[in-house]
């Protein structure tokens, strides 16, 4: 006849694989979902093209007669700055949002800048400013949102001369834009 084993053993058995058990579904639950077939292809999404963010294939071509060398180039026409290195390569370029006072076509130098924020003409929290020039008594300048946001639409009438960026585009801007750099301003 078979030797019987006690009661302790088979409850000590049952104990040992029900940790076992609980061991390894601990292990699975902290690697998170493991992915299945169905899991795996791609799904698509409403969101995704709900507000599509515009993508450049390729970057703007520099507008002709903007000149040479280290320089700002902004298209008052096409309200884009490209920022062009002193082998004529362009660096960056973006849009940007242009105030109600456009600058007249020509050679401009930055001048001031002011870094720390302060209140814009359009009452917005506003950075990296960089006059550049003067037009119908307004000052124009390049400068971009604290928050990062667009400008909101001037009042009827109103007389703005800031050229403002995307916040990106701002810290490139600042970065490049030194006192003295070259703005030419394009129709």
């Amino acid at each position: 006849m078979p030797a019987r084993l006690p009661s302790w053993a088979w409850v000590s058995g049952l104990t040992v694989g029900a940790i076992a058990a609980v061991t390894v579904l601990a292990v699975q639950a902290d690697q998170g979902p493991q992915p299945t077939a169905a899991a795996t292809k791609p799904k698509p999404s409403a969101s995704a093209d709900a507000h599509p963010t515009p993508k450049e294939t390729a970057p703007a071509p520099v507008p002709e007669g903007s000149g040479t060398g280290r320089r700002v180039v902004y298209s008052v026409g096409e309200d884009r700055v490209w920022l062009v290195d002193a082998s004529d390569a362009t660096r960056r370029s973006f849009k940007v949002w242009p105030g109600t006072v456009d600058p007249d076509p020509g050679k401009y130098s930055v001048g001031t800048r002011r870094q720390d924020p302060t209140t814009g003409s359009d009452g917005v929290r506003i950075e990296q400013i960089m006059y550049f020039t003067q037009e119908d008594g307004v000052w124009v300048a390049f400068s971009n949102a604290v928050d990062g946001s667009s400008p909101p639409p001037p009042a009827d009438g109103a007389k703005t001369g800031g050229i403002r960026l995307p916040k990106a585009d701002g810290d490139a801007l600042w970065d490049f834009g030194t006192s003295g750099t070259t703005v030419t301003v394009v129709a």
